[in-house]
């Protein structure tokens, strides 16, 4: 361990044992650089991925699961690695995920010459905070400010760029302490004048994004739903972040949104956002106009980005409500709105029609399978709160986000306002890697596993057992509306392979399933080899074109 008294290492070997006091658990990496070895001596175990933008994702996930409490780090070599990155950031970056990139750079005598990549001038719009160390001397200083950024403030991707050549300079005494975080209330003014709002509302709607998750608030976030009688949706980013199994839920709202969303955003005059941006996205629920804003965020910069704010209040998720419990409580009394159970039962028969309409999908007998019917299987065969699930871009996203229920913080990960095909597959790897106990399944369709399906054998070597679904229907069924001349013409859509039999050949549980009745065994047998073997599996359903989505 450093000490004040004189002790001399080299640069490397100091970011390996500042992360190690920072509570780095491991290294995603990729070679060549020399943080993976100075990580390993350090007793940082290197998971080595197959593709940067892949070993992004596996700290993204990471992060996420943790709620940035423990620290998602990748290494790259300069050039081609930080090079191939760039998407996994963009994810980091759109998502607001607290990651920590440590990209070699060139040496320090090429570093402005082009055309040379340079990691500080490319990655400037993809990152809270970027810093090139040009002096051994600047390390913890830098090292701190790192750490600060991601664990204060709005979270997000800090980067900090380690030339070759002061790589492995050395560096004379320091002491390095872990950072001190700190977060903010709302003004208590602006609380006062919040809860009679809320408090006089006629149908008033929690919109919750992931700032509720990543201040860890969901117990508050149902107080205050209990206290008022007030239904509650989340973000594609906050679901999870409240109990989809409870009466005031609404469920999530992102492209395809479960039909009390809908109704209740629609039927709402006041609109309380907690930990939301409010930002206009395709993934992101339309405020319909004419309803009343509160926007409590921790991020200034969100507050009038795209929809004028009535009462903005700027705070940590989990302190401004509990600001608003409090004062609730004063004027309500400890047990709140003695509610009758009117707005829990509309609720329930909004949503039990609405799944009406949709059961002769999700319980299908067709064959090929229909998508809808492998999602209802999975949530009848394995208790949400057993389990982290995710999608990927497209079809599993859309078919997945308003049907699977996220009971329990963090057992669903909604990612995507940057959708790259393939992102899951990483973040399901670091989810598994925080949480070992759960049952980790990424749904996937075949275009995405084109991209990234290599990094199955990462999971494989390095003894992470997650459950990869591909759902393959050997064609890009989302494009049908997109590409008809193409597609009639050249084929343009259709895909092919046996992905099962590459899960194999990397080592994996492989299966192939084909018919409805093999669904629920097919989920079994993956996970005795997760917990038995500790075997990655890969479960190829074959699939109909289904593109009938739960839309606004």
């Amino acid at each position: 361990m450093f000490t004040t008294e004189v002790f001399i290492v080299k640069v490397n070997d100091a970011i390996a044992e500042i992360l190690k006091r920072e509570g780095a658990e491991f290294l995603s990496c990729f070679p060549t650089t020399v943080i993976i070895e100075a990580a390993a001596q350090a007793g940082l175990r290197p998971v080595v991925c197959r593709q940067e933008r892949v070993g992004v994702g596996i700290a993204d996930g990471y992060s996420r699961v943790t709620n940035g409490k423990r620290l998602g780090v990748f290494a790259m070599q300069y050039g081609p690695g930080a090079e191939n990155a760039f998407a996994g950031v963009a994810t980091t970056y759109s998502d607001s995920v607290p990651v920590l990139l440590l990209p070699l750079g060139h040496r320090s005598d090429r570093s402005s010459i082009k055309p040379y990549f340079s990691s500080t001038r490319s990655y400037e719009s993809v990152t809270k905070w970027m810093e090139r160390i040009n002096l051994p001397e600047q390390v913890p200083d830098a090292m701190r400010r790192a750490i600060s950024m991601l664990r204060i403030g709005k979270p997000g991707p800090v980067m900090l760029e380690i030339p070759a050549d002061i790589a492995t300079q050395e560096i004379g005494p320091f002491d390095y302490r872990p950072i001190i975080s700190s977060r903010a209330a709302g003004d208590p003014h602006d609380i006062d004048k919040v809860a009679e709002v809320l408090l006089g509302a006629r149908c008033p709607v929690i919109h919750a994004g992931q700032g509720v998750l990543y201040a860890e608030a969901w117990d508050e976030l149902i107080e205050l739903a209990e206290l008022l009688q007030v239904p509650v949706m989340t973000t594609l980013l906050g679901k999870s972040a409240f109990p989809e199994n409870h009466p005031l839920s609404l469920g999530t709202a992102a492209r395809t949104v479960t039909r009390p969303v809908q109704h209740f955003l629609n039927k709402a005059d006041v609109v309380f956002g907690i930990g939301c941006s409010f930002s206009r996205h395709g993934m992101s629920a339309k405020i319909p106009p004419g309803k009343v804003l509160i926007h409590a965020t921790s991020d200034a910069d969100d507050i009038n980005k795209n929809y004028f704010a009535d009462y903005p209040i700027i705070g940590d998720a989990k302190l401004v409500l509990q600001q608003f419990i409090e004062v609730i409580k004063e004027r309500l009394g400890k047990r709140g709105r003695n509610g009758n159970g009117d707005v829990a039962h509309e609720i329930k028969k909004m949503k039990e029609e609405w799944m009406k309409g949709w059961l002769a999908k999700l319980t299908s007998d067709e064959v090929p399978i229909n998508a809808y019917r492998v999602i209802w299987d999975l949530m009848h065969t394995l208790d949400p709160k057993d389990a982290i699930v995710t999608h990927d871009a497209g079809s599993p996203r859309d078919q997945l986000v308003p049907f699977y229920p996220a009971t329990t913080p963090r057992c669903y990960l909604g990612w995507g306002k940057s959708h790259g095909l393939g992102t899951g597959l990483g973040l399901i790897m670091g989810a598994k890697l925080a949480q070992p106990e759960k049952v980790a399944i990424n749904f996937m369709g075949d275009a995405a596993f084109g991209m990234v399906g290599t990094d199955f054998e990462t999971a494989v070597r390095n003894k992470i057992p997650i459950i990869t679904v591909v759902l393959n229907n050997f064609t890009m069924a989302i494009e049908t509306h997109d590409m008809p001349i193409a597609h009639e013409l050249y084929g343009s859509r259709d895909l092919g392979g046996n992905y099962a039999d590459m899960g194999r050949a990397m080592g994996g549980y492989g299966e192939r399933v084909e018919k409805p009745s093999e669904i629920v065994p097919a989920f079994q047998r993956a996970i005795r080899a997760n917990r038995e073997e500790e075997r990655p599996a890969l479960l190829e359903f074959i699939t109909s074109e289904e593109i009938t989505f739960s839309l606004p």
